[in-house]
């Protein structure tokens, strides 16, 4: 039977927690990197600075993505994490399931030498929810929860796989920390890329 690893991409694939809370700072002047973090405890999507003291204090004109997408060009991967890709996928299919939209994504990947390895990129353009994302993955590939693991550096993205029956394993080299990880429950929680691997191929033997 098939395996899919579904993959978040900002924080597990690529280093871009300075670039995505520069932006979102720049909306709102008085964001702490607190504050900005604790809006991944949940869908990112849902947040919009809402949990700060001084969300009415933040521009409206100006789009994340906008500003966000032209320092993708500078965003680095993730020491590593290249060859762990490419080990999964001889035996696994891969997917990104990001709320970054997919075009960038695919530019990046492209341009790192990744884009043969995805079967499929899944941005925030395709669904704001990483929720309904998983149930299209299931309904496409003919597949169920158990046949996939996802990976993710997020409180948020492990609440919203816990919805869909999808295990997660996270990751501490990206937004949250092992402590914010631990709340969402885990299979494991990896402390480098490395490890991926052994982690992938212990969870479905």
């Amino acid at each position: 039977m098939q395996k899919f690893i579904l993959f978040d991409f900002d924080g597990v694939i690529v280093d871009s927690f300075e670039p995505a809370f520069e932006v979102s700072k720049k909306a709102c002047p008085h964001l702490t990197i607190e504050e900005y973090k604790r809006g991944f405890e949940g869908n990112i999507n849902e947040w919009k600075g809402a949990e700060s003291e001084h969300t009415e204090q933040c521009r409206s004109d100006i789009d994340f993505f906008t500003e966000y997408v032209p320092k993708m060009k500078d965003i680095d991967l993730v020491p590593g994490i290249k060859d762990v890709i490419e080990q999964l996928a001889k035996s696994y299919t891969l997917i990104i399931v990001s709320s970054t939209i997919t075009m960038p994504i695919q530019e990046l990947v492209d341009r790192t030498g990744l884009a043969s390895y995805f079967a499929e990129i899944l941005g925030n353009d395709v669904h704001n929810s990483k929720v309904e994302k998983i149930k299209m993955i299931f309904q496409k590939y003919n597949t169920t929860a158990e046949h996939c693991i996802f990976v993710t550096d997020t409180l948020g993205d492990l609440r919203e796989a816990e919805k869909t029956g999808v295990k997660a394993i996270a990751v501490s080299w990206g937004f949250h920390s092992q402590e914010t990880l631990q709340r969402g429950n885990p299979v494991s929680i990896m402390d480098s890329p490395e490890d991926l691997v052994t982690a992938v191929n212990n969870y479905f033997t």
